[in-house]
């Protein structure tokens, strides 16, 4: 029988590893050199997304899910090396953090069944024995 702290484990695992994504990237950024300025109005960019919700909640996860997978910074990090541009790895770097902070809090990548079903559980209140 698992106990619910072996349950709760890989949660934890990956909530720690979106703090050390946000504190690293955010360190990657400060390396570039980039504006701070830029670092507060691209932080919150990729939440632009929920706007796919309207179109229902397959397209909100679709959306929301392209822009919170660590898939573009990556990219994005690895041109801004190739073509030795800082202001693409300024980017990629607060796109990470933004990912970093939102596993910090527990805001997974989303399943087409709804805004709180995401891959690190299901976000708010759960009821009584769940």
């Amino acid at each position: 029988m698992t106990t619910r702290a072996e349950a709760d484990m890989p949660r934890l695992l990956l909530r720690l590893e979106g703090i050390a994504l946000f504190l690293l990237a955010t360190a990657a950024f400060a390396y570039a050199g980039a504006s701070w300025w830029l670092y507060l109005v691209l932080f919150l960019l990729p939440d632009v997304s929920f706007a796919g919700y309207a179109a229902g909640p397959r397209v909100g996860a679709a959306a929301y899910n392209a822009l919170h997978t660590t898939l573009g910074p990556a990219v994005l990090a690895g041109l801004g090396l190739w073509l030795d541009h800082s202001m693409l790895l300024g980017i990629a770097a607060t796109w990470a953090a933004h990912i970093g902070f939102d596993r910090m809090l527990g805001y997974g990548l989303k399943y087409a069944s709804g805004f709180h079903d995401t891959h690190l559980g299901r976000i708010g209140r759960q009821p009584a024995g769940a």
